[in-house]
């Protein structure tokens, strides 16, 4: 570019051809001299880029050439000062001079160890996804959960491993929390496994760049499925329970009925006598179902002094009336004269025993008189 003005002023003077060849040779030189330099400049950068790799090793006795650069030169000078007195520190504390960098080394090795250990031994997987649910990284115990292996799922959604029927519902959830940057906390879901579906709980953390943007989300999703299977079957029994209870509660209430067929009746009331036996359990008690007195043979049957019954109720030692329960029998027996029905006693030492009970309205007294027996129909 230089010599453009050059061969322009000798096109105007009428320059000959010995001009044009002193112009062809200065234009030959210039572009050697620029190649040579580039050369140089590149040749001392990349040797300059070698040496600093070796320091950032642990090798402060690297020794830094001249070069022919003048600002190369100037850079290589700083970079001495700065070895010398990293050199003159570390001579300072005593320490040797590949200390530092391997002690920074083993510290970061022995840190890794530790966070690969932890995720390894905790009860769940860990995993990171974006914004969009996609996961980033999967620990390797959804193997141990799932089925599945982490490079397996990593690139897939969030969304693509949850049965259908909660998969609308959780994206929701998640896209929510991503728009308010927050936590997600003790999330139920149930999991698409290899061998079956899991249930897992699930608590995560938002990530965020230098800036305070949303990156994603950090979890840990724990196996709860046999928790949530024991709960099913409790409420399976307890459903179940309830249902046996109501068959029976309506097969005493028909036996009422047919007792009350072969009794002799006096106007609307009756009475079911029960001839007592030298082994019943005998008590009274009032209207709020508190005990007023009891024979010896109470305090043998459930094991307890005779002082420590007369202050319970009757729904004290019950096991399965409720109190609803044996206030609605209370009200029958004064209706009727007399209730029978089986019911749980609790003994002083924790064990159990089934009964028959017959409940008798004393009109006389305003008492009520139990008489409870012992059932061994169950009994081998």
């Amino acid at each position: 570019m230089s010599l453009i003005p050059i061969v322009i002023i000798g096109g105007i003077q009428g320059f000959g051809s010995e001009a044009f060849l002193l112009i062809g040779i200065i234009a030959v030189v210039a572009l050697s001299i620029s190649i040579i330099l580039s050369y140089l400049l590149s040749k001392s950068i990349e040797k300059l880029t070698n040496k600093i790799d070796e320091i950032s090793k642990g090798k402060l006795d690297v020794n830094l050439e001249d070069s022919e650069i003048y600002e190369i030169n100037k850079l290589t000078d700083s970079l001495n000062r700065v070895m010398a007195s990293l050199k003159l520190a570390i001579h300072k504390v005593g320490v040797k001079k590949g200390d530092i960098f391997e002690e920074t080394v083993r510290a970061k090795e022995e840190v890794e160890e530790k966070y690969c250990d932890l995720l390894d031994n905790i009860s769940g997987w860990v995993w990171e996804t974006d914004t969009k649910g996609y996961f980033t990284f999967v620990s390797k115990n959804i193997e141990l959960l799932l089925g599945y292996k982490p490079k397996e799922i990593i690139g897939k959604n969030l969304f693509d491993i949850l049965v259908t029927k909660d998969a609308k519902k959780y994206r929701n959830i998640f896209d929510e929390a991503v728009k308010k940057k927050k936590p997600i906390k003790n999330l139920e879901s149930w999991n698409k496994g290899k061998k079956g579906e899991k249930c897992v709980i699930t608590n995560a953390v938002p990530l965020f760049d230098e800036e305070g943007n949303i990156e994603g989300y950090r979890g840990v999703a724990i196996d709860i499925t046999y928790r949530r299977n024991a709960e099913e079957k409790i409420n399976e029994l307890n459903k179940n329970y309830y249902e046996l209870k109501n068959k029976y509660d309506n097969l005493l209430k028909d036996r009422k009925k047919l007792v009350t067929k072969k009794l002799v009746s006096d106007g609307n009331n009756f009475e079911e006598k029960w001839s007592e036996q030298d082994f019943d359990s005998i008590c009274l008690f009032d209207e709020d179902a508190k005990i007023v007195d009891c024979n010896d043979n109470m305090t043998k049957n459930l094991g307890y002094s005779k002082s420590e019954i007369l202050s319970f109720k009757m729904t004290d030692f019950d096991a399965l009336e409720s109190k609803d329960d044996f206030v609605n029998k209370i009200k029958d027996a004064k209706k009727h004269g007399s209730i029978t029905f089986k019911t749980i006693h609790r003994r002083k030492d924790g064990s159990s025993v089934l009964v028959n009970e017959n409940v008798q309205f004393l009109k006389d007294k305003k008492l009520y008189k139990c008489i409870a027996r012992e059932d061994y129909s169950f009994k081998k």
